[in-house]
């Protein structure tokens, strides 16, 4: 029998997530199982500062994984949560997050699920990713964790929630995300209904390859896009292809947005503050948030 005095914490952590347009009047509800609580204590202050949508949110924590799947098989099936935070090895234990995942997805299929673990490039990321469903598998162990926790969850609970709104209405020729369209078969780019051209030739249309760089960031968001990744992408050789270049194309399509919007750099400005094209980390690479 569980030790009540461990089944759960709770703290509720004001103005953490952005839980997407039809949600913005709802309370967003945060399911965390983390065995450490140094971890806790670390983030809570990053979570508590975040001003997104001035909404209150709860994050319900469980330090052990029998008491956060005692949880589950307690809950109501409408106390689903909008995202649930998983350490991966907890208490010596491998499988422990695996076990709550899978507990999850039995009770609330389609639930995000990010795995925060300090375990990245082994083989318990593989699994988390490839077995296990994961949305995303963040490393605690990086520069400036705190704000990329609340990036990536973010951007993992505005995917799935664009992905139920439009996986049934969207035809396969058009990829949207937010207010971002971008048409396969005509390659035109479209935000906010206004079509990207050349920044430096507003008469000519977008050049091809920001283009191409753009709807790779939109595929692989919220996962950033690092200089040999996107050579790959792009088919060139990476051992040729500078960081310099796609910071260059980068910086090209920051501009067409900002002219798309009366060049106020408006777009610039967001990318700044975490969302749209965001540099990550000090290795050159970019996410579409």
């Amino acid at each position: 029998m569980i030790n009540p005095n461990f089944i759960t914490q709770h703290w509720t952590i004001i103005n953490c997530l952005y839980i997407g347009q039809n949600r913005e009047q709802d309370m967003a509800k945060i399911f965390w199982v983390e065995d450490q609580s140094h971890w806790v204590n670390k983030l809570k202050p990053a979570l508590l500062k975040a001003d997104l949508d001035g909404q209150k949110n709860e994050v319900s924590v469980y330090k052990f994984s029998e008491a956060a799947r005692q949880q589950i098989t307690l809950a109501k099936n409408d106390d689903k949560p909008d995202v649930a935070i998983l350490d991966a090895r907890m208490n010596g234990n491998d499988q422990a997050g695996f076990s709550v995942s899978k507990a999850l997805h039995a009770k609330w299929p389609g639930l995000p699920i990010v795995f925060l673990s300090e375990h990245n490039g082994t083989s318990i990321e593989r699994d988390a990713l490839e077995s296990h469903h994961a949305n995303d598998f963040i490393s605690k162990n990086q520069n400036n964790i705190e704000d990329v926790l609340c990036w990536r969850i973010r951007a993992t609970m505005r995917q799935v929630s664009m992905q139920n709104n439009n996986s049934e209405s969207l035809p396969n020729n058009i990829i949207v995300n937010g207010d971002l369209k971008i048409d396969l078969d005509s390659w035109e780019v479209y935000w906010k209904s206004n079509k990207l051209m050349n920044p430096d030739n507003i008469k000519r249309p977008l050049a091809p390859t920001p283009r191409k760089i753009l709807r790779c960031l939109v595929e692989r968001s919220p996962r950033p896009v690092t200089p040999g990744q996107m050579a790959e992408y792009l088919k060139v050789d990476p051992d040729t292809y500078a960081a310099a270049t796609y910071r260059q194309h980068i910086k090209t399509l920051r501009r067409s947005f900002d002219a798309s919007e009366g060049n106020d750099a408006v777009f610039s400005q967001q990318c700044k503050s975490g969302q749209g094209i965001v540099a990550v980390g000090n290795d050159g690479a970019y996410c579409w948030k």
